[in-house]
């Protein structure tokens, strides 16, 4: 009898620790929390590596650093010409090329 109390004892603090609030489920979800945050981690660590390539570029060649005057405050040189054009109209249905207009 003693062995049957005590073996539902640790059937019930089982059951309790593993259902409740710091159980699998938990524990499943901070695994998949920390796999985000290692992706996310991953993706702006990418980032801060081509920014520093980008500004040691700027740093070092003097035709990056024209090319980004010359962005940044739309300077031309003599004699260049700008050409400004519109927007593509943004339509909900793809064009199909292969119907063949009307004649």
């Amino acid at each position: 009898m003693g062995i049957a109390i005590g073996f539902a004892v640790v059937a019930a603090y089982a059951i309790t620790a593993l259902r409740g609030p710091q159980g699998v489920q938990v524990l499943l979800e901070k695994y998949r929390e920390i796999r985000t945050l290692e992706a996310q981690n991953a993706t702006a660590a990418m980032e801060n590596q081509r920014r520093r390539e980008r500004i040691e570029r700027l740093r070092t060649s003097t035709s990056e650093q024209e090319m980004e005057i010359r962005k940044q405050l739309k300077l031309l040189r003599p004699g260049e010409t700008t050409f400004i054009l519109p927007d593509a109209p943004k339509s909900s249905a793809p064009a199909d090329s292969s119907q063949q207009p009307a004649q």
